[in-house]
């Protein structure tokens, strides 16, 4: 572990974000802008070899290994030989744990797009004490769940300190646009959860707690509003709705506040929504989103029409959107904050390409980059970090020059 042959692997490099994850990582260290030792790995070699080759010739002796995400004999070799694994590889309810397991056994650094919280704090809760002496930082939810959220609320707080002298103690996020589809993977991921929700009252009731994922000690009491049908937002002058990834990406916000110290405030409150429009039409569009998801909850929580549903209306793990589609998507979120005594800002985080795919692969590309170069010394001790405990402002500068992300005060 002194010296591996690689600062960075690709783990699941074959699933659907994984091609595009190794296309960008390609694209990035081909420009000049980074260089790194990398390889690409899973359980198949003749889908490592397609996707090596589909990267162009320029890399048609980037190493390849194989490792099957059951078998951790393989994954320790993949971890002897990697500083940094990148993982793809989900639902990862069904299969992360071995790869987080050995990574914190060995001391390997690690991060991925996960948005499954049950999972999250298996996790944390097995195999955190492990990660903390071996050294390895273990960093979920580096995709559109959660980078905007969590490092857009780490800069709103940035600048809030730097105008105020003070964190603000309230913060909202929401949706403005959002434009992208769904890929099979992130489907199965959700059905996942629902699936062990829906035959885990205990599950159902920590799932609804805001501090789920904060350490047991985190002493916060503040009663966070959630965000659960329409109603009227006054901060925003419009109707809002509940947003699907709220239920991730606020306990990853909470989180961060608990492992900082409490850098936000002990009574920090944080939530977020959908912005529908104004009027009877955003009202209408509001009901009309909750009623939607209603429906689809609804259906994944029962096996009959689950089953219906994955079998003829939703898409199979390894489809998604299109190049095309990837490449026309975008989204702009807003974030409210007030401080203590009053003050208040807004702020927002804008990203080109589909959220969960042409700009999760840029992002998951960045996370892991700037794992393995900007913290490849020991700026944090081993353990499970979040995105914005983990990284900082040089991250949020590689979103901006190779991610096409935008963080921008606005009021």
């Amino acid at each position: 572990m002194t010296n591996p042959e690689h600062d960075l692997v690709v783990f699941g490099a074959t699933s659907f974000v994984g091609k595009i994850l190794a296309r960008n990582l390609a694209e990035h260290f081909a420009s000049g802008a980074d260089s790194l030792r990398w390889a690409i790995a899973g359980r198949s070699r003749a889908k490592l070899e397609e996707v090596r080759r589909s990267l162009g010739d320029a890399w048609q002796d980037l190493p390849i290994i194989v490792a099957d995400a059951s078998n951790e004999d393989q994954l320790r070799d993949l971890c002897a030989q990697a500083r940094v694994v990148v993982s793809t590889v989900g639902p990862y309810a069904l299969y992360g744990e071995p790869l987080v397991k050995v990574c914190a056994e060995t001391g390997t650094d690690y991060c991925d797009l996960t948005g499954e919280t049950q999972w999250i704090k298996r996790m944390i809760d097995k195999h955190e004490s492990t990660a903390q002496q071996s050294g390895a930082r273990i960093v979920h939810c580096c995709g559109f769940d959660s980078i905007p959220s969590d490092m857009g609320v780490y800069f709103l707080q940035q600048q809030a300190r730097k105008q105020w002298g003070a964190p603000a103690t309230e913060v909202a996020m929401r949706v403005k646009t959002l434009k992208g589809g769904a890929s099979g993977g992130t489907i199965a991921s959700m059905i996942n959860i629902v699936e062990e929700a829906a035959g885990d009252p205990a599950l159902r009731k920590q799932l609804a707690n805001p501090y789920y994922l904060c350490p047991p000690d985190h002493g916060f009491t503040a009663r966070q509003h959630w965000v659960k049908s329409a109603e009227l937002d006054k901060d925003f002058d419009a109707w809002a709705a509940p947003f699907i990834m709220a239920a991730i990406n606020e306990r990853v916000v909470h989180r961060s506040n608990a492992l900082s110290g409490k850098a936000y405030g002990e009574r920090f409150t944080y939530n977020e929504a959908v912005l529908t429009g104004t009027g009877a039409r955003g009202r209408i569009t509001a009901l009309s989103l909750v009623t939607g998801l209603g429906a689809f909850m609804a259906g994944a929580a029962i096996k009959p029409t689950r089953s219906l549903l994955q079998r003829y209306v939703l898409p199979k793990p390894g489809e998604g959107p299109s190049p095309e589609a990837q490449a026309a998507g975008r989204y702009d979120i807003r974030f409210a904050g007030r401080s203590e005594s009053g003050d208040a800002m807004r702020a927002k985080v804008t990203g080109q390409g589909d959220p969960g795919y042409g700009s999760t692969g840029k992002i998951l590309a960045q996370a892991a980059i700037s794992l393995a170069l900007d913290h490849a010394s020991n700026s944090r001790d081993g353990g499970f970090w979040t995105p914005a405990t983990l990284f900082d402002e040089r991250f949020i500068d590689r979103l901006t020059r190779y991610a096409e992300m935008r963080f921008e005060v606005i009021a």
